[in-house]
């Protein structure tokens, strides 16, 4: 598996997010969605087709 430079991601959280502990995502540029709870969390990089299946499925 190929690792990438995230030292300049910008990180955007979910809106659905709170401080609660809940279910927080947080979304960079490129498409990469980590647990943002998660101390150095693992980081899932999609493609454009998967996002929009992603957020499609979601959206339902």
């Amino acid at each position: 598996m190929r690792e990438h430079d995230l030292t300049n991601a910008r990180w955007h959280k979910s809106s659905h997010s709170n401080g609660e502990g809940g279910n927080c995502i947080e979304v960079a540029d490129g498409v990469l969605v980590r647990d943002s709870k998660v101390e150095d969390s693992p980081v899932l990089r999609l493609g454009d087709s998967a996002w929009a299946d992603f957020l499609d499925a979601i959206r339902r």
